[in-house]
């Protein structure tokens, strides 16, 4: 028979003396429970997930322990820089673990820091670490620690940095921004009239150009306009609704006072679920499209627009003989504004030594100096000296949406907020929903605030 949360905490009590457990003391227990899970995947050449700490092993005080969460091509290119810095400061300098990317990623970096089996440096989405920083499980980065290895804040893309900030203190180095872009299909555009003489996107500014441009488009295919999935999938309606509100306003965040409260703007929440709505209704987008499809309607020009992370780069740079380009998604309404999220590295917290804290901020130093090679995969480099080289700008088509990353807005900071949270999933689905035709804008809005209104009241786990 398994206990509830009650009686497991009741045991707890009467076995620490019959004395009050804390939250935090939970999560400690937990973690050396769960000491012994693994990686998915240990990045080759560098070493055994148990190695990287979950198990206690001995390692080398020169060895850098790494956790990150990357798959696919993000993975691949990640495992270029990794053995490039193995390369240079030899095959002991480093161990790394590659764990499920989302929620489970971020249990696991919580408890191992928690039970005191932290990496020495991990990777963390910035609306992410910012409730590992609430928590106190990470050691905030001060300006003698960037200065010793060569950094300084004004090194990176300043919109990033500002927010990885907490109470004015460093948390977190930001490697990228991964903005919600615009994909388009160079064959589809041409036939409506919608490209350059030179081939690129000719520029649409405001509502009425940017639905000319939809009727134009859906008349070359004779399908749709543009492809936005919203089937198994809920953070890309979340980042279709997120850009078009900032847009409207962008003045007021969906969440306040840490996630205890709502504060999106009612009247200007139901305007951007209404115009999602209209794009559906008016046959400019599918009603309903998984990811697979979506972005498949893009690449059979069935849709000449697809809206998604510009990691999906990668994916349409696989289509063979596809011809493609990227820009920023246009400005519609008031002002310039694009979800977006930060691949950072934090320095889970944990006693280092002045050479630890040295070994560990060069490592993180020579990662975001390899930021060209992470740039391949789509993500905007944080790390200016790299935007800023000749290398960058001829690599198309990330330099032609790069300005987007001086604009883009990030997630409203709660413990249950951020990349792969249960904030994005509540809200997409709805979203979604209107997008399907299955709800109108104000019902899906009263759900959305049904839904949250438990995660309000509930005390942050950490």
């Amino acid at each position: 028979m398994v206990k509830d949360d009650r009686e497991g905490r009741a045991d707890m009590v009467a076995a620490n003396g019959g004395r009050a457990v804390s939250r935090r003391t939970l999560l400690r227990s937990a973690a050396f429970a769960t000491a012994g899970l693994g990686a998915v995947s240990a990045l080759g050449g560098c070493g055994s997930p148990l190695a990287a700490g979950l198990a206690g092993a001995a390692l080398d005080p020169g060895t850098v322990t790494f956790w990150n969460l990357f798959g696919g091509g993000d993975g691949a290119r990640l495992q270029v820089m990794l053995d490039a810095y193995q390369a240079t400061h030899g095959p002991s300098s480093l161990t790394a673990s590659t764990f499920a990317w989302g929620d489970p990623y971020y249990s696991k970096l919580t408890l191992a820091t928690v039970g005191n089996k932290a990496p020495s440096v991990a990777v963390s989405h910035l609306t992410r670490m910012q409730n590992l920083a609430a928590a106190d499980l990470l050691t905030p980065i001060t300006e003698d620690m960037l200065s010793s290895v060569g950094l300084a804040a004004s090194d990176f893309n300043q919109n990033a940095w500002s927010n990885q900030k907490r109470d004015g203190r460093n948390y977190a180095i930001p490697l990228d921004t991964h903005p919600f872009v615009l994909f388009y299909n160079v064959d589809v555009c041409r036939k409506a009239g919608l490209l350059t003489s030179d081939g690129a996107l000719k520029p649409i500014e405001g509502q009425q150009e940017w639905e000319a441009a939809l009727d134009a488009a859906k008349k070359a295919t004779g399908a749709y306009a543009v492809a936005v999935s919203n089937v198994g999938d809920y953070a890309t309606p979340w980042r279709l609704f997120q850009t078009l509100y900032s847009q409207m306003d962008g003045s007021t965040p969906f969440l306040g006072d840490a996630g205890k409260s709502l504060t999106v703007n009612d009247d200007l929440a139901v305007k951007t679920l209404a115009y999602i709505e209209r794009m559906s209704s008016k046959g400019w987008m599918p009603k309903a499209a998984d990811y697979g499809g979506a972005e498949s309607m893009l690449f059979t020009g069935k849709a000449a627009f697809y809206l998604e992370g510009e990691w999906e780069l990668t994916t349409a740079q696989a289509v063979k003989g596809f011809k493609f380009g990227m820009a920023p998604i246009p400005q519609l309404f008031d002002k310039k504004a694009a979800q977006a999220d930060s691949h950072t590295f934090v320095l889970p917290k944990q006693d280092r030594t002045p050479e630890q804290t040295a070994r560990d901020m060069g490592f993180i130093k020579f990662m975001v100096g390899q930021s060209l090679t992470w740039a391949q995969g789509g993500h905007i480099p944080a790390y200016l000296p790299t935007l800023d080289s000749a290398a960058y700008k001829a690599l198309e088509p990330q330099a032609s949406y790069a300005s987007v990353a001086d604009y883009t807005v990030y997630d409203a900071l709660a413990w249950y907020s951020g990349s792969g949270s249960s904030f994005e999933n509540i809200v997409g689905s709805q979203i979604a929903l209107v997008q399907q035709g299955l709800a109108s804008p104000g019902t899906a809005l009263s759900s959305i605030r049904t839904q949250l209104g438990p995660y309000l009241s509930a005390a942050n786990p950490l």
